[in-house]
């Protein structure tokens, strides 16, 4: 990860420029390059930061919280559940458009690309930020997780108003991170079918789209 694959907006390299130099951050800089020189890593260098930098720190209203990146070939682009057009929808993904259908009545579409969401607003941000080839977590804990929970606590402390989206047991630990009083936190379980459908019927779109014109900011338009 050199400077030139860290494509991030600069209103994130300002309020982040402290967790950069930090120590945590130099040692899994560290990490990734002896990585990259055994492994082939997911997604690719210059997606790795996409999620900052399609959604400008400014423009956060939405937070939708992912883990992992998907570890398979072509699908992690750098926004949680997100893969890039052309590749076929994981499972996860192709709940989440079911019950956007059931809820807005939005058809599902072709490809499972949520850049429309991330320029929207919307920060699709997974826990970790990469993963090994064919190897689900194998980034975790490495300092990914330091890193995004300060983000997290970052756009707590600095905004108002934002719409937490915390989908499953994971993410839903990251609310301790976020003030309940000047935010909003919506859960669900998480899209995943090991779900048992249980994420269904939890009409968050419907719901983040009320909470934004309660504050007189434009509703987010799903489709994608």
């Amino acid at each position: 990860m050199t400077k030139t694959e860290v494509n991030i907006h600069e209103s994130w390299k300002k309020v982040l420029e402290k967790e950069f130099e930090s120590a945590y951050f130099v040692q899994l800089k560290s990490f990734l390059m002896a990585e990259k020189e055994r492994n082939i890593i997911y997604p690719p260098g210059n997606q790795i930061f996409a999620a900052f930098n399609r959604t400008p720190f400014d423009q956060v209203k939405v937070v939708i919280i992912g883990q992992d990146p998907y570890h398979g070939h072509g699908q992690a682009n750098g926004l949680c559940f997100s893969v890039s057009a052309g590749i076929r929808k994981p499972p996860s993904l192709v709940n989440i458009f079911k019950e956007l259908e059931a809820d807005l009545a939005i058809p599902v579409p072709q490809d499972g690309n949520l850049e429309a969401w991330a320029d929207q607003g919307i920060l699709l941000l997974n826990a970790t930020l990469t993963v090994r080839a064919g190897n689900a977590g194998s980034h975790q804990k490495k300092g990914w997780e330091q890193f995004t929970d300060n983000v997290i606590k970052i756009i707590s402390d600095n905004k108002k108003g934002i719409i937490f989206l915390l989908w499953g047991n994971f993410a839903q630990t990251k609310a301790e991170l976020i003030d309940k009083d000047k935010h909003f936190i919506l859960t669900a379980a998480h899209p995943s079918p090991l779900a048992r459908g249980a994420f269904f019927g939890c009409k968050h779109f419907s719901k983040t789209n009320k909470l934004l014109e309660h504050q007189g900011i434009l509703p987010i338009n799903w489709k994608v």
